[in-house]
């Protein structure tokens, strides 16, 4: 069966195998994003703009979250990947017991400081007089269920690196519909409001986490024993480092989302539009911009597997053109992608609820603006994942960082200053990013692609299985 995985990996047709592989994973991250924007819809037209804003300034609590279960889940991931190849299934199985003990501590030490320090962090996050009621009570309930979203989604990595991927967007899935069914009910029938919202949440994530405990006792590549949970510190040393890299995607977002809503709020609040209606539009806009992504970040997600044999295995033509058609479709959806947000900002932002005039003015042009240049950033973000296939974590971050943290963060701060913007200055600040990094991704990838051609074998080699070609793919997890 392994043999014939690498047979297809090196001689089917590329256009079927990104298919093959993209769509579970696209399906999977559309499922996770569709978690906020449900609750958004519904608190949107049961609640108002206010319980919207709340939840906006309560979402980064979930990013640090996530970003702690992802450090765990990729990083054991990838050395579960590598074990596999190099047929160690002792540290396979502590591996994976030594994440799952670190997901329940992580979650312990999240819960503990989140409740400690809620009022400072919510004020952090944007919270206005107006939406903090709504805030704290959306905070006092996602809270609870912190510790089921970071088992769900730490060990998702796990299962889909056992050879599961259907099962891991399966109990993903589950979850997100009970929290759809559930969300109308608490909101429209049992008028629970924000508070009704988050159980929603909180239920699925519970049933989703069930459902990943319940693989746990039917993987594939290991089982499980008493031994697996006894604390081995080589073992995390060899894990955690393997999944930095997705811990500092997500935390520069959430940096991002902190001084994006404070800005918003403080020169909101001296515009026409006041300090509420920028803070809200602008989370909105976020996290539809995060469906954009998930198909972006599937189909390159997914095609990791394919760049990474055929790298592996010396066959550089084919990894080339991977890359081409990997970008022509990363190309349509940024055109598509940019027509949508250009043409039918209102139409879009009415999903949300009815609001006023004013409100829907500033959402046309904050979905104008700050989504002009989508396009560039799909390129970007697909490009950075392609480095990460082929070995190159350092160049992988650092197109995603440069984006989200290094150019956007001082551009937020500053070009409200600058010519009298005021609040429209910070949705300016994802356009110029945008083609900054566009640029630096341009030249890398010039340097990159003079690399593979100098890696190319003189002779066209004919390998298709076997060890030789299977260590290297298994080191660029």
């Amino acid at each position: 069966m392994e043999q014939n995985m690498n047979r297809s990996l090196a001689q089917a047709p590329l256009g079927s195998l990104m298919l093959k592989f993209s769509v579970p994973c696209i399906l999977s991250l559309l499922v996770s994003s569709l978690y906020n924007i449900v609750d958004q819809i519904f608190i949107g037209w049961g609640v108002g703009y206010l319980g919207n804003g709340a939840t906006n300034v309560v979402f980064p609590i979930t990013v640090i979250a996530l970003a702690a279960a992802l450090m765990i889940g990729d990083g054991c991931a990838a050395y579960l990947s590598i074990c596999e190849g190099m047929e160690d299934s002792e540290s396979a199985h502590r591996s994976v017991g030594n994440a799952i003990l670190m997901m329940i501590l992580s979650s312990a030490v999240l819960v503990a400081v989140f409740a400690l320090g809620r009022d400072s962090i919510l004020a952090a996050f944007g919270a206005t007089e107006n939406n903090l009621p709504y805030a704290i009570d959306y905070f006092n309930v996602i809270l609870i269920g912190i510790p089921f979203f970071v088992f769900t989604n730490g060990l998702n990595s796990i299962i889909r690196a056992d050879g599961s991927p259907q099962f891991a967007m399966a109990s993903t899935l589950v979850g997100c519909v009970m929290n759809i069914i559930l969300d109308p009910i608490a909101i429209f029938v049992l008028h629970w409001g924000v508070t009704g919202a988050a159980l929603a949440t909180i239920a699925g994530q519970i049933v989703s986490a069930l459902l990943g405990l319940y693989y746990l006792f039917h993987t594939k590549s290991f089982r499980l024993c008493r031994q697996s949970f006894a604390p081995r510190k080589n073992l995390l040393g060899k894990i955690l480092p393997l999944g930095v890299s997705s811990l500092l995607t997500q935390l520069s977002i959430v940096v991002i989302m902190g001084v994006m809503n404070t800005t918003l709020v403080k020169y909101g609040a001296l515009s026409e539009y006041g300090a509420d209606i920028p803070m809200t539009v602008v989370g909105i806009v976020m996290k539809v911009f995060q469906i954009v992504i998930a198909f972006v970040v599937g189909i390159a997600a997914g095609c990791q597997p394919i760049v990474g044999y055929n790298y592996g295995a010396r066959n550089i033509q084919r990894v080339k053109e991977l890359y081409k058609k990997m970008m022509l479709a990363e190309t349509v959806i940024g055109l598509v992608s940019m027509a949508a947000f250009e043409l039918f900002p209102v139409q879009i932002i009415s999903l949300f609820g009815s609001e006023s005039e004013l409100y829907n003015r500033f959402a046309a042009l904050s979905f104008r603006i700050y989504l002009s240049t989508i396009l560039l950033c799909c390129i970007q973000k697909a490009t950075s994942i392609f480095l990460q296939s082929l070995g190159k974590p350092v160049q992988s971050m650092l197109l995603s960082l440069l984006r989200e943290f290094v150019f956007s963060v001082p551009l937020v701060l500053v070009l409200p200053t600058l010519f009298d913007l005021g609040v429209m200055g910070p949705l300016f600040s994802a356009p110029i990013a945008d083609v900054l990094v566009f640029v630096i991704t341009l030249i890398l990838m010039r340097s990159v692609m003079g690399q593979l051609d100098a890696a190319a074998p003189a002779e066209p080699e004919t390998r298709k299985s076997g060890e030789a070609a299977l260590k290297p793919a298994h080191q660029t997890v």
